[in-house]
């Protein structure tokens, strides 16, 4: 009997041993955004850990800021913006988008004094328009640095869809935090943010006005991506499949029953500061639209990306040929 135990208890410590000698660590670089929900809930389920991989998180403040930690080589997989993976692989750096995470994520948002130019019946130009003639300055607006999904959607609406008129607005780029802080302090007139950034500002002030939605401001908008190295994807591809699989499975419980995948988004961008009633809300706003086929993206992805020619942001258009690499996702879905 003794000796059954101990050969069994044994057999267990190999098991247990050799599970852990599987699970690979993986450097993951995200930006604090409910757009980035998949990978939370992905590991706080436990499916990412069950896949092998030991995710070990550091934040950003945009994917633009990211590129460095991937170019170096001090991230595994990246988790924010497809757009400055363009910019990056037109320098060289390359990575390979596996999945989307969420589209049209993007919209712009009114101060309270901005805000009361947008009437019914008044085009965002004439708004804009109006806004600078009485206060004699153009609407100061942030957004993330040029390059970024933020910074481009916001030019293409203003630009491209509104038509304003350069002179009534003025962009400004500064961090995620920084934004919201500084449309609810009035530092700006008006931002481009994602969840959960939307419900927090007009949680604390309704006066704060959602202007224009993610597809209104660029239709079928590219946003969240998650992306790996081609080493880390070379060394460990049956991770990445079950990262994937793992995401994939958090799409679905995001979309069927948000109220079980909010606690660990809410583990992930709370730290005290976002409660859980907030996260629940965000994970169902306009501005919360949770894809990870990464073929949907490709078109608008391409499209963002001239559009990027077009106002400088890149020299000229990269093919996309080789940025995404969709046979993982096709693999799980087959499943």
């Amino acid at each position: 009997m003794l000796k059954s135990f101990l050969a069994a208890a044994a057999g267990a410590a190999l098991a247990v041993s050799a599970a852990s000698a599987q699970t690979v660590p993986a450097r993951v670089g995200v930006i604090p955004i409910v757009g980035a929900a998949p990978i939370f809930v992905a590991n706080g389920q436990g499916w990412a850990k069950e896949a092998g991989l030991d995710l070990k998180f550091t934040v950003f403040e945009s994917g633009p800021n990211m590129i460095q930690a991937l170019a170096s080589g001090t991230i595994d997989i990246y988790v924010a913006g497809v757009m400055p993976l363009a910019v990056a692989r037109a320098k060289g750096i390359e990575s390979k988008v596996v999945t989307a995470t969420a589209v049209e994520e993007m919209v712009f948002v009114a101060g309270p004094k901005l805000a009361s130019y947008f009437k019914e019946g008044v085009a965002p130009a004439q708004a804009l328009k109006d806004y600078r003639a009485k206060e004699g300055k153009p609407a100061r607006l942030a957004a993330q640095p040029p390059g970024s999904v933020p910074n481009t959607t916001l030019q293409h609406w203003l630009w491209q869809v509104a038509k304003a008129d350069k002179a009534d607005a003025e962009i400004v780029s500064m961090g995620i935090d920084a934004t919201q802080q500084a449309v609810l302090v009035g530092a700006v007139e008006g931002a481009a943010i994602r969840e959960p950034a939307l419900t927090i500002v007009q949680g604390r002030n309704p006066n704060i006005k959602l202007v224009a939605t993610g597809g209104q401001m660029f239709p079928s908008q590219p946003g969240t991506v998650v992306a790996v190295t081609p080493a880390f994807a070379k060394a460990h591809p049956e991770k990445v499949q079950g990262l994937v699989d793992a995401l994939v499975k958090a799409e679905k419980l995001l979309k069927d029953k948000p109220d079980e995948a909010a606690p660990f988004v809410e583990a992930a961008l709370g730290k005290g500061i976002v409660d859980l009633a907030t996260i629940r809300k965000a994970l169902t706003s306009p501005a919360s639209r949770f894809v990870t086929d990464p073929r949907v993206i490709v078109d608008a992805t391409a499209k963002m990306q001239d559009y990027q020619v077009s106002i400088g942001t890149l020299d000229k258009a990269a093919p996309l040929d080789g940025l995404f690499d969709p046979s993982f996702f096709e693999k799980s879905a087959a499943k």
